[in-house]
């Protein structure tokens, strides 16, 4: 393949307190892609998120050593999501792949992510260790059982049914990803990104992927920069919220009214049964007093009725204005990314 025919890649390693594994795994990601130099020309952007150990050192003593290698240093921590979207903003390549130093995916996942999203066109190509031919090996088993239910959740939640929403390791087309409105800070901007993405009708592909934390298990208690669970399986919880929130609302409602019309569905079938047995003058006396009676029987039944039917019309309401408030947020968040693109120079797409 020619130079000017090849794919120009950028490798964005986000990085917090990784002294113990950064010049190794970043040594094995150029070695990979030297045996791909015929495929792909690359560079690769080291974005240190205000580590507090030697990262910043290590990571500057590799892009002196290396023209492949560049470096931005966040003044303090900012969170993963903003590591990821300084590398998104700075990258050169017309194709970003961010990876997880770490490499408990393996560098032959680059090659497998590039590939499909060059074939197929796609904006974002993502890893999934949870669809068909996916694979989790030598993940703790609480981290494991919370990443796969949180994915499983939002799945259930998401309209466009992926498996891996909360993975970080990815490839991007720039042109799309650049222009792409992006807020949250932390662990949240993966789903973020899928989300806007399904907004914008963006193509997005998933491959089988491995897993695997058996190397990085050898590094416990050398490296601070582990994923805090429960605030990641909380996160994730609320990301999987926003993809449709109308549908819990409307769901939650419509058992609660089904539970309400069970209760006081049978209070008029018992109501009309004492009527059809009184003697009372008058159709509407008659009435009154059954259900008087009905009352002074099961007092306990005109209350969860009444209540439950009270909350289901407050939650089905909910979940009407949701649905219209989500129909606002998809439109506006059109519009805003189609001056956004107009705005972006050329040269930056």
């Amino acid at each position: 393949m020619s130079e000017l025919n090849k794919p120009f890649i950028t490798i964005v390693a986000p990085c917090y307190n990784e002294e113990a594994i950064l010049d190794l795994n970043i040594k094995k990601v150029m070695a990979y892609l030297d045996s791909k130099a015929d495929k792909y020309n690359w560079e690769i952007l080291i974005v240190n998120d205000g580590s507090k150990d030697k990262t910043a050192v290590i990571a500057d003593k590799l892009a002196e050593e290396y023209d492949t290698i560049r470096v931005i240093h966040h003044p303090v921590n900012l969170n993963l999501g903003n590591a990821i979207k300084t590398g998104f903003n700075n990258s050169r390549g017309e194709i970003i792949v961010v990876v997880d130093i770490d490499l408990s995916y393996a560098v032959e996942h680059i090659e497998a992510m590039v590939d499909r999203l060059v074939e197929t066109k796609a904006d974002i190509v993502m890893a999934s260790p949870y669809m068909k031919g996916g694979k989790v090996t030598a993940v703790p088993f609480l981290r494991k059982i919370m990443s796969k239910w949180v994915n499983k959740f939002m799945r259930l939640a998401a309209q466009d049914k992926y498996h891996t929403f909360t993975g970080m390791v990815r490839a991007y087309r720039k042109e799309f990803i650049q222009t792409l409105n992006l807020k949250t800070r932390d662990y949240e901007i993966n789903p973020e990104i899928v989300y806007k993405g399904m907004i914008l009708r963006a193509r997005i592909e998933e491959i089988p992927a491995h897993l695997d934390w058996t190397e990085q298990n050898k590094f416990a208690g050398k490296r601070t920069s582990s994923l805090r669970v429960l605030r990641g399986f909380f996160s994730g919880l609320m990301s999987g919220f926003i993809f449709r929130p109308y549908i819990f609302f409307m769901g939650i409602g419509a058992v609660l009214m089904l539970l309400s019309l069970y209760e006081l569905v049978w209070l008029l079938f018992d109501t009309l049964s004492d009527l059809a047995q009184t003697n009372l003058p008058g159709v509407e006396k008659s009435f009154s007093h059954s259900l008087a009676l009905q009352f002074q029987k099961n007092p306990q039944s005109f209350f969860v009725g009444g209540i439950t039917f009270v909350i289901a019309i407050q939650f089905l309401s909910l979940g009407f204005l949701s649905l219209q408030s989500k129909r606002y947020f998809e439109e506006l968040f059109h519009l805003g990314t189609s001056l956004k693109k107009q705005n972006t120079p050329a040269g930056n797409q």
